[in-house]
């Protein structure tokens, strides 16, 4: 058995890395070794994220994925979320976060075959019900915070988010260059709006 440890942050401008201590004390208190560490800035609401998927493919049946809380794992939609639960499912993977101790007798051994299949089915109802609050915090947050630009738009306040103009210079300078977007993602950190935003902006002045 494998602990292979994930940590996420929504943007470049958080520390994705926040946790690192936190796990290593969780799985140090309980005699484990974190074995490989997976870390990326994405949010949460997308089901594709490269390293989590890259963490999936290097499980084994068996092997631990470890998280600070389930919302680093998930803010998906149901439909999302269903898909990634069986991709989980499909590995064997065992889901361990801090914030669920139902989840921390998959870090233990010598449990009976019967105490396991309790733990198992409690796990996975608790795992779903945190998963979703996960979401429905998501999904307000984004709602108060379309509240707030109504309300800055109808009092004139609200001029947008200012564009990030020496980045965006570099990824005009990459579509130029015929640069893969994939690889200029990786680069900049972008999201795919973004760059198709500024593809459709390079084409109309070409």
């Amino acid at each position: 058995m494998f602990v292979r440890a994930y940590m996420r942050a929504s943007t470049r401008d958080q520390d994705a890395e926040r946790a690192r201590k936190q796990l290593e004390e969780f799985a140090a208190g309980r005699g484990l070794t974190i074995a490989a560490w997976y870390v990326e800035n994405e949010s949460g609401a997308k089901l594709d994220r490269p390293e989590l998927f890259r963490l999936l493919r290097d499980c084994q049946p068996g092997d631990v994925l470890l998280v600070e809380q389930v919302d680093r794992l998930s803010r998906l939609r149901a439909d999302d979320w269903r898909t990634l639960k069986a991709q989980i499912a499909e590995r064997r993977v065992k889901v361990v976060a801090l914030d669920l101790p139902t989840s921390h007798q998959f870090s233990a051994s010598g449990a009976d075959d019967i105490t396991e299949r309790i733990f198992d089915a409690m796990n996975a109802m608790m795992l779903d019900v945190l998963a979703a609050v996960a979401r429905k915090d998501y999904d307000d947050r984004r709602r108060r915070q379309a509240q707030g630009i109504g309300k800055a738009k109808a009092a004139g306040r609200y001029s947008g988010r200012p564009e990030n103009v020496k980045r965006n210079a570099a990824i005009i300078r990459m579509l130029k260059e015929g640069q893969p977007w994939s690889s200029i993602q990786a680069a900049s950190g972008c999201s795919r709006s973004t760059l198709s935003r500024l593809a459709r902006r390079l084409k109309e002045t070409a």
